[in-house]
């Protein structure tokens, strides 16, 4: 096969395999703290904690799969193993008895985010600059539309399974997306020697970078689990079905602008984009922090579905532009972990003012952070080829 033919084959695989994981794991994202809290009996502390908990060593299995990935030159078996932990990580969901046993489950389904790096630098090396962010957009859409696909089975399935009987359910498609990628996709690997460098630091990052790196901290201080605008809506009286519908609302605006945003991020530049992706998160966290209308908890949804599409196939773009290729998935993956391991403080954080001083709190903290971020993030010089 060409390699023009092969490296289109291999995005439209890996979309595949991520909306396929992303059915499954939307399948049971409205009932997740309605599990841990009602069905577990646990406190929404605790509920942030293993949130942010699971949110944290997703950034750490990032930079240590990358790492290992650009030191072993492969990328593969990352990949596939990343989705085979999210099947078997719903299996232990489904057994939990006691709101412990859920660590375990979540220690394996968000340990199974090491698929991410390497793949994030396959698409990144057999992407052009000028085609990157589509790409990465393409990809986003792909997660974004299972997400879709997946909250919109829940509402049928939430009445006609158990609770337990649905994590069953949603490990099934992460299954087959492992199998896609074991059995479809060619391994890759790096065209330069990293043989001289045996060791990764993140001082090998140009200033951009690690500025870069410092903005997303900050803002990611602020940006919690979802689970806390799941359960806002549930606060001021929205029935489950309401909520599913409006998490739906988000997930399918998402899902409809992430490739557009990508496009937009490829033509007029990653800053200007991303600049707008945090506005949009400012006023979002607005909405929900302003008011008790279920009218405007769906603008406010709605909103945070444009951030979203916005945001994330941007931000590996411009982490990707800023990395030497033969370093690229170490960088991803260091990115990664720096960023995500402020996700256990902010969910812990958004808890911890929830109880303390209603379910607005976090949210002003959020709309707080995002302004500081954004400040950050105007002093920081972006590559344009």
């Amino acid at each position: 096969m060409e390699p023009e033919k092969q490296h289109r084959l291999t995005i439209w695989i890996f979309a595949a395999a991520s909306f396929l994981n992303d059915v499954g794991y939307y399948l049971v994202t409205v009932i997740w703290p309605v599990f841990v809290t009602v069905t577990l009996g646990a406190s929404t502390t605790f509920l942030g904690f293993v949130d942010g908990f699971g949110d944290a060593l997703t950034s750490i299995s990032q930079a240590f799969s990358g790492f290992l990935s650009d030191k072993l030159k492969k990328r593969k078996i990352f990949i596939w193993i990343g989705y085979a932990s999210a099947f078997l990580s719903r299996i232990v969901y489904a057994l939990s008895r006691l709101p412990w046993h859920v660590i375990p489950g979540k220690i394996l389904d968000r340990g199974g985010k090491l698929r991410d790096a390497p793949r994030d630098a396959i698409v990144a090396d057999i992407k052009k600059y000028n085609v990157r962010a589509t790409a990465f957009g393409a990809l986003r859409a792909a997660d974004r539309t299972g997400a879709l696909v997946g909250l919109l089975a829940s509402l049928f399935l939430i009445a006609a399974l158990t609770q337990r009987q649905l994590f069953v359910v949603a490990a099934v498609p992460s299954l087959i997306g492992a199998f896609l990628i074991f059995f479809l996709v060619r391994e890759h690997r790096p065209q330069t020697n990293l043989e001289k460098k045996l060791s990764f630091s993140f001082k090998l990052a140009d200033r951009d970078l690690k500025l870069f790196t410092v903005a997303s901290a900050v803002f990611t201080l602020g940006a919690f689990t979802d689970s806390f605008y799941i359960l806002a809506a549930k606060t001021v009286g929205s029935s489950l079905e309401e909520v599913t519908l409006l998490y739906g609302v988000f997930i399918f605006v998402s899902a409809l602008t992430a490739m557009p945003f990508g496009k937009l991020a490829d033509r007029i530049g990653r800053k200007i984009v991303l600049s707008v992706a945090y506005l949009l998160f400012i006023v979002a966290n607005f909405f929900f922090a302003m008011t008790n209308s279920l009218a405007l908890f769906l603008v406010g949804f709605l909103v945070y579905g444009l951030h979203y599409g916005a945001y994330e196939g941007n931000l590996k773009t411009i982490v990707a532009d800023m990395s030497p290729p033969e370093l690229r998935a170490s960088f991803l993956g260091s990115f990664a972990m720096v960023t995500g391991l402020i996700a256990l403080p902010a969910s812990v954080i958004a808890g911890f003012l929830w109880q303390a001083a209603g379910f607005r709190a976090p949210f002003v903290f959020s709309i707080i952070s995002s302004f500081a971020a954004l400040i950050i993030l105007a002093r920081i010089h972006f590559k344009t080829a």
